[in-house]
Parts: structure tokens; sequence; C-alpha cells
């Protein structure tokens, strides 16, 4: 986008321009966002961190969009209810139904947190959270890997906040309703990159 206005720049100064601005478009974006829906597919991934492992807790909604990510080095109950406490707070209610892989840890944090609601843990049922790691994988490797917890927390709350501005929900839409959509993005998006007066 910069070559073809003319601009050259390098990757290291778009880099400190990710580094200097992206948490305040994130959060402009996320003030944007539309309402969570009432389902939440929650997984974990491994990365691996200068060779240390790590687990990318995430949480999406039944169209895809991210909802929270959390960096975490161990896979317990203790992991799994801090995510669920950090989304609570952030979404500000509870799901009806909570979709989660086989993991153990899931069923005792929401039994702690949040008894009320309906937990579903199958393989198969949870394929939402797991097709939402391809483009942050697709990522990681073009950013060559993570050097530090810090840098892999900074940079997913970042991304995932904007990549669900631009990504059309995962539900069926006509080419017309996906245009639509990607002609809102770009107006949210030149209101949140405004400079503000």
């Amino acid at each position: 986008m910069m070559l073809y206005r003319g601009v050259a720049v390098s990757h290291e100064t778009i880099r400190r321009w990710c580094r200097t601005h992206g948490a305040d478009y994130a959060r402009r974006v996320r003030r944007k966002s539309p309402l969570p829906t009432d389902i939440w597919h929650l997984d974990e991934l491994v990365v691996r961190i200068n060779g240390r492992k790590c687990l990318l807790w995430r949480a999406v909604d039944q169209d895809g969009y991210v909802l929270d990510e959390i960096v975490q080095a161990r896979r317990n109950t203790k992991a799994a209810k801090r995510l669920l406490i950090r989304l609570l707070k952030k979404q500000g209610m509870a799901p009806k139904p909570m979709i989660t892989d086989k993991l153990r840890s899931y069923g005792a944090a929401r039994r702690q947190v949040m008894p009320e609601v309906e937990h579903r843990s199958h393989k198969g049922l949870n394929n939402r959270a797991e097709n939402s790691h391809l483009p942050f994988r697709k990522r990681e490797g073009t950013r060559q890997g993570f050097r530090s917890v810090g840098s892999l927390q900074h940079f997913v709350s970042i991304f995932s906040a904007v990549r669900n501005l631009f990504v059309p929900s995962q539900t069926n839409r006509s080419a017309a309703q996906i245009r639509n959509h990607r002609r809102q993005a770009m107006a949210d998006w030149a209101a949140v990159s405004a400079q503000p007066a």
C-alpha cells in the first residue's frame, strides 16, 4: 500500500509504527466490533518461543471472530480459569453453551467460574476454534516466530482485533454482502486510523 502511494519504507519502519500505534488502533477497532454471539469456542495451541513451549489460549464466537487470547505457560485448570475470568470481564456476559475439545481443565474451570453455563466437550464440535488458528499460524511463519512472551501477547492483541474488522463472518453470504462488509470495514479503518484532533 505504501509503495502504491509512492512511499518507500523498510520492514523495520513498519514494525516500529505497529509497535507505536498498533495497540491504539486495536483499542479503537474493538470499540466498533459487533456484540459477541452467545456461543464460545475455546481452544489452545502451542507456540514455541526461543525453543520453549508456551500456550496461546483462544476464544472465538460462532462466527469465527476472536473474542480474546492470552499467552500462558501451563495447560491446567488455573490457566483455563484465568481465560474464562478474563472473557467474562471483557464480554460482560456469559455464553449459553461453551464448546471445547476434550481437555478436562475447561470443565473444572467452568464449574468454578460459571457453573450455570452448558459445556459441550467434543473433538468434532470445536472446529470453529481449530480453524481460527490458521491465520495466526500463517502470520507466525511470515514473522519467523516470536522472541518473547510479551511480543507474542502484543502481536495477537492487535492482529486479532484488526482481522476481526476486515474478515466477514463465517456464515454464508452473497458476494454483494461481502463487498458491502469490506467497504464498511475500510470506512471504519479510515475513521480509526485518522489522527485525533
